[in-house]
């Protein structure tokens, strides 16, 4: 059986109006709720991760904190991992790492992902020590150049991911933010989990 919960009432004056301490109390409660909106829309959402696709990287049920300041300062940079909502369907969200900046050109190649751009115009096979032997493969031979604030994402698990491979590049726009801090599993608690970035 359940303890017996005491609740704490605040008087009423005899006309029935609220006392200066009721007025104060809805304020602060209009406050609160306004600032967990705006942390919520504008600072950081949390979001859970559902389905293989960023496995090893990422596992169902990884419960994130999403960044959704800092791009609004800054580019997203390659190797980041990003929520975003997908182009074709913004009432679907998706977690997938940037591979592709805009003015680069992307080409798939086996395994490999090649990319040239100005600094590289002969192209460089990018280094991607995140991903495991298992889960190599899925859609080959896209060959894509991005244009002006577009970028190329994929999921760690090449060989399920529904990425760029499949729908094409994705408009700046669409990106929600990146993820900041991994809360569970308890024993994998981390910040900016996953980001990568590479010598070029």
């Amino acid at each position: 059986m359940n303890d017996p919960v005491m609740q704490e009432v605040s008087p009423v004056n005899s006309k029935g109006s609220a006392t200066g301490s009721d007025r104060a109390l809805l304020l602060y409660t209009i406050i609160a709720i306004a600032l967990a909106v705006g942390v919520r829309f504008f600072v950081a959402a949390p979001y859970l991760v559902s389905g293989p696709s960023m496995e090893e990287t990422f596992h169902n049920h990884d419960y994130l904190i999403v960044d959704r300041l800092s791009y609004r300062f800054e580019q997203p940079q390659r190797g980041d991992v990003i929520i975003f909502t997908l182009p074709q369907n913004p009432s679907e969200t998706l977690i997938k790492r940037v591979v592709g900046l805009p003015g680069d050109t992307i080409e798939v190649k086996g395994i490999d992902v090649v990319i040239s751009n100005a600094a590289h115009p002969k192209g460089f096979t990018l280094s991607e020590p995140y991903l495991t032997a298992a889960d190599l493969g899925g859609p080959g031979g896209a060959k894509i150049t991005r244009p002006p604030d577009q970028y190329f994402v994929m999921g760690d698990n090449r060989k399920v991911s529904y990425d760029s491979r499949l729908w094409g590049t994705l408009p700046r726009e669409n990106i929600v933010g990146r993820v900041f801090v991994r809360l569970y599993p308890f024993t994998d608690i981390r910040v900016l989990p996953g980001e990568a970035r590479y010598q070029l």
